[in-house]
């Protein structure tokens, strides 16, 4: 499943009809600062009409939506019921899709590519922190007080973006780490800023190394690293030694952070394309379709068959 390019977002949210603003739908941001841009939920909505769901993909820009009206959103192989307000955080390496409930739908939902937060962000990998990290939940319920907080922030985005101000860049992307903050204060055990001794460090450089690994685009691409020790030597570091850091800061193993990231990948690609198991199974770096068949029993109670159908 290849990423999306920013250029069919912006075809998908031309509006159908002349009544519907286009003063947020600006594609040519400076290229030499990434891309970034703000949108308004409400007036997408109005221009809308007639419109397809949104398909279920992998975007190649990350996403934080803030989003109020009953809606389900889809990410790798979850399902989560929007009732209230909720803010959402997508990354470009996990597919997922939006599907409104009802039109009585508000919020703000703004995409950035990694190149565009270098300047602000010095030697920090947006993989660190907890919130864009595999395997955590990136959409979480707010009260009406955070929801106007976290609104507050996108406003002075909205303004901003249309300013002639020099330095406006600069200001987008403060204001977009101060959201990105904001979200990972609302995971409550991991409020405490993180630790960036050595064990943090290389536990952080193996979850992006792993993650790096994804997404497979095609049958013919295959995963680069597969075992613990090919992670290790990648990171020059004893394979014993990266054992012991990832339990310490995890509580699991290589093995198992390897084997739980192989094994979400498998689901989408069951649900999601048209390949054979055997083509999933030679992609993710198995010896044959058995081997592949009973990793997946472990890992998730059914046979890849039984997922599909």
């Amino acid at each position: 499943m290849p990423q999306k390019p920013i250029e069919e977002l912006y075809v998908k949210l031309a509006p159908r009809d002349s009544t519907a603003s286009t003063a947020l739908l600006q594609a040519g941001m400076q290229r030499e600062v990434g891309h970034f841009n703000v949108f308004n939920v409400e007036d997408l909505m109005r221009g809308s009409r007639d419109k397809p769901p949104m398909t279920f993909d992998r975007r190649a820009f990350y996403k934080i939506s803030l989003i109020r009206g009953r809606s389900q959103v889809e990410y790798a192989d979850n399902m989560i019921e929007v009732d209230q307000c909720a803010i959402w955080f997508a990354t470009s390496r996990v597919p997922y899709r939006w599907l409104p409930k009802d039109s009585a739908q508000v919020g703000y939902f703004c995409i950035f590519t990694d190149e565009f937060l270098q300047p602000a962000k010095g030697g920090m990998i947006l993989g660190e922190l907890p919130i864009f990290q595999p395997g955590t939940c990136p959409i979480w319920s707010v009260t009406n007080n955070e929801y106007a907080a976290i609104e507050a922030i996108f406003l002075k985005m909205t303004q901003e973006i249309t300013s002639t101000f020099s330095y406006k860049y600069d200001l987008l992307r403060a204001y977009l780490l101060e959201l990105i903050y904001f979200g990972q204060k609302l995971q409550p055990d991991m409020a405490m800023a993180p630790s960036h001794n050595a064990s943090a460090r290389l536990a952080a450089l193996f979850a992006d190394l792993l993650e790096r690994q994804f997404p497979l685009d095609s049958p013919q691409q295959q995963l680069r690293l597969r075992t613990a020790k090919e992670y290790a030597d990648q990171l020059a570091v004893h394979v014993n030694h990266l054992n012991r850091v990832l339990k310490e800061t995890t509580g699991h193993t290589t093995t198992k952070l390897i084997g739980s990231r192989v094994s979400q990948e498998a689901k989408i690609l069951l649900k999601q394309t048209n390949w054979t198991v055997s083509e999933i199974a030679d992609s993710l770096g198995f010896a044959d379709v058995a081997h592949f068949c009973n990793f997946f029993k472990r890992q998730t109670g059914l046979v890849p068959g039984a997922l599909r159908a």
